[in-house]
């Protein structure tokens, strides 16, 4: 016999020392801790002569099934001698419980041949089966038998076709069971809480686990509490779930792994990183990081809160390395704009097995999504040459998005001509985005061709070809598409209208965007938050201040305002506008501010030239731990600009390394005129040679102005001498340099700088004011005559003339 290296081992087999009975051999086979001590137990019974003994061989099956050696379990059960209903329940349970479901219906099948009477026990197994296969119809069968073996008033039975019934779908029938019930315990009540639970009835769940606590011996418990809980996740009831944890250790449960591994996704979907922090010390405290799914929902809220640095963490150390976990944290990396950690990462993936499907279609989307165009597509064309695995309809579509942003015509081609190979040019998915596609390529036949391809259009096929159609600004084709539409059997939704709404507003056409979202109002289609997205830029670039406050109020009736997105168009709309109380109103009701919403708000204070309100947000927005991006330090440098704060400026442009953001042309700019304005001339002057890239004109120009303030004629002359090099025809440089020479009292040189004005023929070009009336935008110029009402204009102005000078004398 084997030396086994434990003192419990030892223990066990010491008792194999003297004779044995069939209730030995049970008691060591189910205190065996590994399947090698139950394999010596085995060869134990072999030589003792209890080979072909039902009892014995029963513990056997049980033994191999507990610890999944199911050839094992299968090699036994075809030798036995003799075969009870206990040896057969033993290896339906075994191919139960390795999820081996049709195999286990076809042993069942071969149990009845065998002709030998079916108890009570065999049927919770076989419900199982039911359950593995989703066999409602299989499942009715078995019950039809359970009453004809007259085990229906078992409570064992009856709590497994609640389950059976629930997991197939079918709640009305497990309602039925449980009121049939001559008695029922907390498994029957736990077994129709998950019913409901996982049927996504969760508030009959929750109805069903506050019923219980009127039963003194079914009272809700941790099985209860989870089951409810993990309902409401699964469901998308993410704020309720976590409510419902805290009522639970409230009522004095505490979470298990299970319970855990369900409430994970919530936290993660609602971003709340705290809590998920919490829950991550609950779970080292409790020991549950041996946990497979709690270790991954760790990871997820990490990832989803964009902290991949404690994700990798977790990962490294407690993650099994799998498909899974791999890919868990390629998606996060890919999220987070790291994509240089998910490449290597993808690569690793060599070490676990071969790369599934998912994870190279996570890979390219995740370029795609980056603006890594070249990446995606690079990693696609390695996906065709790749052996045993194929593009699917998802890899394609990822490419062609790409493909689209790009307006690659030549790429979009080489994979349609994959998808024609493949065989998923009439796949509505592909199709769709190969219209698109097409659409931004400008190529409205192609598109035509794509669509035409298509086998099963549905109303996402033609919303994707009429808004191709609006945004190549083919306004007169619209109409006939959507008439088209509704001879096909499609009718046309909001998506539908969005989308021509937003080629409406994206080719200009902005009062024709107006009015078709006032239309829709008025009609059975009102317009949702993507509606009120599109059109509240389309306000912000007429500055209709009044059709914007209609907009609004339409966000708060349907309840959008605070949505993060509506909000930042808010904030953009009113400081456009000229509105900036307006601004700062709709930027304090937004629920949670992300950092577009916060630089929409800082862009508005830059704007408006509110520039130490723009300073404080600034910090603010760094305190709160949000990472700002070039966005971010463009407008509070502007804001510096109007602050004239130079020390603070020159702080946060030294703070962009730190948050590894690359100044570009426009924050130079910023510095410039910040220097400029605060009489460092010189200063700003070497900050443009030290430029990395080619100073424009608008650099120079803010060193102009700040030497018209400051009257430095020399500096001044070289930056007019580099302005008017790179725009020749623009008056106002000219004008520049004509004040410079003004305030300096150089009268000759300010005489020839306005006599090279007149000999080119340039003019200044006029300012221009606006006024809005009914929903009319009406522009002036200086001496305009263009308006339609000219002369009753001018009518007015003379008899206001009038009156005023009636009014002095």
């Amino acid at each position: 016999m084997l030396a086994l290296p434990t003192q419990t081992h030892h223990t066990h087999l010491s008792l194999l020392d003297k004779p044995v009975d069939s209730k030995t051999y049970a008691l060591l086979l189910e205190s065996s801790r590994t399947p090698n001590l139950g394999k010596q137990v085995h060869a134990h019974t072999l030589k003792t002569g209890f080979h072909g003994h039902e009892f014995v061989e029963t513990k056997l099956l049980q033994m191999y099934g507990r610890f999944g050696c199911l050839e094992d379990a299968h090699y036994l059960f075809d030798k036995m001698p003799q075969r009870n209903l206990y040896s057969w329940t033993a290896i339906l349970g075994v191919h139960v419980d390795h999820g081996c479901f049709e195999e286990a219906l076809s042993l069942f099948e071969e149990l009845l041949v065998d002709d030998i009477g079916l108890d009570f026990f065999v049927f919770p197994v076989v419900l199982k089966v039911c359950s593995g296969l989703r066999g409602l119809e299989l499942g009715r069968q078995l019950h039809g038998m359970v009453i004809k073996y007259q085990h229906v008033s078992n409570n064992y039975v009856g709590n497994a076709l609640i389950d059976m019934y629930g997991k197939c779908g079918s709640l009305d029938e497990a309602k039925n069971v449980l009121a049939s019930m001559a008695e029922t315990d907390r498994v029957s009540w736990n077994s129709i809480v998950n019913a409901c639970a996982v049927n996504g009835k969760v508030y009959e769940a929750l109805g069903f686990l506050e019923k219980m606590s009127n039963f003194k011996n079914s009272r809700p418990n941790l099985v209860s509490w989870s089951a409810v809980i993990g309902g409401f996740s699964q469901n998308g009831h993410d704020k309720e779930a976590l409510e419902l944890l805290c009522r639970m250790q409230a009522g004095g449960f505490e979470p298990n792994a299970r319970t855990l591994a369900s409430v994970l996704p919530a936290c993660a979907r609602l971003q709340t990183l705290n809590l998920g922090k919490e829950i991550h010390g609950y779970v080292t405290r409790n020991g549950f990081l041996s946990n497979p799914f709690v270790v991954n929902g760790l990871v997820d809220v990490y990832r989803r809160c964009s902290d991949m640095g404690s994700a990798l963490k977790i990962f490294s150390r407690f993650s099994v390395k799998n498909m899974i976990s791999y890919n868990t944290m390629i998606v996060g990396y890919c999220e987070n704009g790291k994509m240089e950690k998910a490449k290597e990462l993808f690569d690793q993936m060599e070490l676990v097995g071969k790369k599934d499907i998912i994870s190279w279609n996570t890979m390219i989307s995740g370029y795609a999504d980056n603006l890594l165009f070249d990446e995606a597509f690079s990693l696609f064309r390695d996906l065709v040459m790749e052996e045993g695995i194929e593009a699917d309809s998802f890899t394609l579509g990822s490419v062609l998005a790409g493909c689209a942003d790009m307006a690659s015509l030549r790429r979009g081609k080489e994979v349609h001509a994959q998808a024609i190979v493949r065989g998923l040019q009439s796949n509505t998915f592909v199709g769709g985005a190969l219209i698109e596609m097409y659409s931004k390529c400008r190529d409205l036949e192609s598109a035509r061709s794509a669509f035409d391809e298509v086998t099963e259009r549905d109303t996402a096929t033609w919303n994707v070809l009429i808004s191709g159609y609006a945004c190549c600004n083919q306004i007169e084709n619209i109409q006939n598409l959507t008439h088209k539409m509704k001879e096909d059997g499609f009718v046309p939704n909001v998506y539908t209208w969005n989308g021509i709404l937003s080629g409406h507003v994206e080719n200009g056409h902005l009062e024709l965007a107006l009015r078709l979202f006032a239309e829709m109002q008025t009609s059975n289609l009102r317009p949702d938050i993507y509606t009120v997205g599109i059109i509240l830029p389309a306000c912000a670039r007429l500055a209709s201040i009044s059709r914007g406050n209609q907009v609004h109020a339409h966000s708060i009736r349907r309840g959008y305002e605070s949505d993060v997105h509506i909000g930042a168009a808010l904030v953009d709309m009113y400081a456009k506008s000229g509105s900036i109380k307006h601004a700062m109103q709709a930027y304090n009701r937004i629920t949670n501010p992300n950092l577009v919403s916060q630089n929409a708000m800082l862009t508005a204070y830059a704007m408006h030239g509110h520039g130490e309100e723009g300073i404080t947000l600034f910090r603010n927005i760094l305190r709160n731990g949000s990472r700002p991006d070039h966005v971010t330090f463009l407008s509070v440098l502007s804001s510096c600009v109007h602050a004239g704060a130079v020390q603070t400026g020159h702080e946060f442009f030294d703070l962009m390394a730190y948050y590894d953001v690359k100044p570009g042309l426009k924050h130079y700019t910023c510095m410039v005129d910040l220097l400029s304005r605060a009489g460092r001339l010189d200063e700003a002057y070497k900050l443009i040679k030290k430029t990395p890239m080619e100073p424009d004109s608008v650099i120079w120009g803010a060193l102009l102005a700040g030497c018209v303030i400051w009257g430095d004629v020399d500096l001044g002359e070289i930056a007019a001498e580099r302005v008017i090099e790179m725009e020749p025809y623009n008056t106002g440089n000219y004008v520049l340099l004509a004040n410079l020479y003004a305030y300096a009292g150089k009268w000759h040189d300010l005489a020839r700088t306005r006599q090279t004005i007149k000999d080119r023929g340039m003019q200044k070009s006029p300012g221009c004011s606006w006024i809005e009336d009914r929903d009319e935008i009406h522009v002036f110029l200086s001496c305009d005559r263009t308006h339609e009402k000219t002369e009753d204009i001018y009518t007015t102005l003379d008899n206001l003339n009038a009156h005023m000078r009636t009014g002095l004398e």
